[in-house]
């Protein structure tokens, strides 16, 4: 699998696999599964080549974390990159109080706490470390400073300013000592990550499900800036929540609900462009994001063998320069967008 590398200074390295793992779904995201159902999980993407993983407090109240960690336990620490965020402090509550009901299934009864403050921060790293069974991480994440997550654009603005204020000089510090060879953002929403870029130093930014088929608005600005920037971006969430790997059958789900009209008829018109072309719609969803020269790797996830080892066939797949040129033609893709490279 191919492997490509992001550079601090000349003196850290982060190694990314171009296909990586989001473990939201193994923190039983949507349907529950059983830690050997997990590791299983885990295990065909291993065999597959990925050797990137990507987690997080939140998935699955922690129950994402314990799992990952139990399986890198076994592995050789220098074969595999990891990648966990900060700003959700996970506590235990009563079962009504549980944050993700009728998201999150069969996880621990814990509510989120959000603190983005320098002690929130590292308290956070800190319970994730333990979790992990981890002496460290290579990349710190601050975790949904969006509006997505807190409802309103003040709301969002605000979670920043508290993060800048406190919490930023955390990352940096555990950066400085070496505890992390990178530090950014995890967040659902691009303008964010660039409001990010421009107040701080940061090196990467996970952004979920704003570069794909679907949505190329990160062009604008956000994503030309991390080139002149030599910021890395890690691209999740390319099938925005399942509608580009399932196509547009009933009840596909679109950032995290079931897909509006206007969304279900433009992934038909995609899908139809692809199969024109001999391409899955899947596989062109996967390859599209690694196109762009800041992408350093594409992480959908998985909570199946058979999910996992189809990413990793997907990735290899050959897909014809024409597909690219005939979604611009019919304007389905942006013209700006990269589609050579690879």
């Amino acid at each position: 699998m191919e492997v490509r590398e992001w550079r601090r200074d000349g003196s850290a390295t982060v190694r990314f696999t171009a296909l990586g793992f989001g473990t939201a779904p193994l923190g039983n995201l949507y349907r529950g599964i059983s830690d050997d159902e997990a590791a299983q999980v885990l295990d065909a993407a291993w065999e597959g080549g990925v050797r990137y993983f990507d987690t997080a407090p939140l998935y699955g109240m922690t129950l994402a974390e314990r799992r990952l960690g139990e399986f890198l336990r076994a592995r050789p620490r220098s074969e595999y990159t990891l990648s966990t965020k900060a700003g959700r402090l996970m506590r235990p509550c009563e079962p009504a109080e549980r944050t993700g009901i009728g998201r999150w299934f069969d996880v621990p009864d814990m509510r989120e706490q959000f603190d983005y403050s320098y002690d929130g921060i590292l308290r956070s790293f800190e319970e994730s470390l333990e979790r992990l069974g981890a002496g460290s991480v290579d990349i710190l994440f601050v975790h949904d400073l969006c509006r997505f997550t807190h409802g309103s654009r003040e709301a969002s603005n605000q979670r920043v300013r508290e993060f800048m204020a406190s919490g930023y000089r955390a990352m940096v510090e555990q950066r400085e000592q070496g505890a992390v060879k990178a530090i950014g953002g995890g967040i659902n929403e691009w303008e964010v990550c660039q409001a990010l870029a421009e107040q701080g130093d940061f090196d990467l930014f996970l952004l979920p499900g704003r570069y794909t088929l679907l949505e190329q608005r990160a062009l604008d600005t956000f994503l030309p800036l991390c080139v002149s920037r030599g910021i890395g971006v890690v691209m999740g969430g390319p099938y925005n929540s399942g509608i580009l790997a399932t196509g547009p059958v009933e009840g596909a789900y679109y950032d995290y609900d079931p897909a509006p009209p206007d969304i279900l008829e433009k992934v038909s018109r995609i899908q139809n462009v692809c199969e024109r072309n001999s391409t899955e719609l899947k596989v062109a969803a996967l390859q599209f994001p690694l196109l762009h020269p800041a992408v350093v790797s594409v992480i959908p996830g998985g909570q199946s063998v058979d999910e996992a080892r189809s990413n990793c066939r997907n990735l290899e797949a050959d897909v014809p320069e024409q597909l690219w040129q005939d979604l611009k033609r019919d304007r389905l893709l942006r013209p700006d967008a990269p589609v050579s490279g690879r």
